[in-house]
């Protein structure tokens, strides 16, 4: 049975674009589509739709409005499809705290119509199955109250991340429990261009460690997270002691720009037994023969378990090659983390 979808945007040549572009594809059937959320509202009851695409700047109703409701009232898989600017990055990331799975970028400039239909279809396919956690939007930039892990600080050791679908919850529920002294962090969230950097401030005011977009260049420090900027590879290099990152062009790899394969294949490469890998929430299998080279290499690994991934992918691929030395709920990764690193 094909995935029914709602297109909500109040642009007609992008509701257009949108619309012929899913057609292409057998197993999706574009339902309807809405000029604002109040249209959309009646059309979802009429419809029921699967899954939902959602711009965020819209007349009659904001789309964060409308979204609150709806994860209130009827739950379901929402794509938020936005304009690069710092005003829809802000929203997009406060629509992702209220329970939408993924965001991606309009087509522009930077983002053609077949890269961005090519990326947008398999998305809603990972949608469709997707966990749909809603959220309360919170996003007051305070540091989080929760338990604290003790760590000996230590400096010569490297802990990998990578994440995508559902990977932004997942990436504050495992960072704000990790203490200023944790090991240098370098984080792979799939997110386009533009998002990157508002995602890894909201964070940054969160955490007890410091959280910020990586530029080229960068040590990788105890207390510090790097985030791979949308659509740039992070790879790790290190020249004696000092691990440091470079970001660069580059081909889609695991048809993803930032890879968490690339990332993780360098990271097995220059830090090898001193890294610990994590692989959480998300669709494909970028990442899983890399973590394999980690685990060769002496690294430890992890993987998120099914029943608390968004999308079960990822991780379920680097579990299936044997690159996973612990399975484990969400809210127990941080606590190994910190044991792994002591």
């Amino acid at each position: 049975m094909a995935i029914k979808v709602l297109i909500v945007d109040d642009s007609a040549v992008v509701r257009n674009i949108l619309s012929r572009e899913l057609a292409k594809d057998r197993e999706i059937e574009v339902v309807g589509t809405a000029p604002d959320p109040l249209v959309a509202s009646d059309k979802i009851e009429q419809l029921n739709p699967n899954v939902l695409t959602l711009d965020v700047e819209m007349p009659r109703m904001d789309g964060i409005t409308f979204l609150r409701g709806l994860m209130r009232h009827h739950p379901m898989p929402v794509i938020i499809v936005s304009s690069l600017t710092p005003q829809g990055s802000k929203l997009a990331l406060e629509a992702l705290e209220l329970g939408a799975v993924e965001i991606m970028s309009k087509p522009g400039a930077a983002y053609s119509v077949g890269n961005m239909s090519k990326d947008l279809i398999e998305r809603i396919k990972a949608a469709a199955v997707a966990k749909v956690q809603p959220g309360n939007g919170a996003t007051t930039a305070t540091r989080a109250p929760a338990r604290r892990l003790y760590l000996a600080e230590t400096t010569n050791k490297v802990i990998a991340i990578g994440a995508s679908t559902g990977g932004t919850q997942a990436l504050q529920a495992v960072l704000t429990r990790l203490p200023r002294t944790i090991p240098g962090i370098l984080i792979v969230q799939h997110m386009p261009e533009g998002f990157t950097r508002a995602f890894a401030d909201r964070l940054n005011g969160l955490c007890e460690i410091e959280v910020r977009e990586a530029k080229h260049n960068d040590s990788v420090l105890p207390g510090l997270a790097l985030i791979a900027p949308g659509n740039k590879h992070m790879v790790l290099r290190r020249s004696g002691a000092r691990y440091f990152v470079e970001i660069r062009d580059g081909p889609r790899v695991c048809r993803q720009r930032p890879s968490v394969e690339v990332m993780f294949e360098s990271v097995a490469k220059y830090a090898g037994s001193n890294a610990v890998g994590v692989m959480l929430t998300g669709m494909g299998g970028d990442g899983a023969e890399a973590m394999l080279l980690m685990k060769k290499e002496g690294a430890r690994t992890i993987a998120q378990d099914e029943q608390t991934c968004v999308v079960f992918g990822m991780p379920r691929e680097a579990i299936r090659m044997g690159a996973v030395d612990h399975i484990l709920p969400l809210q127990k990764i941080p606590e190994e983390m910190v044991r792994l690193v002591s």
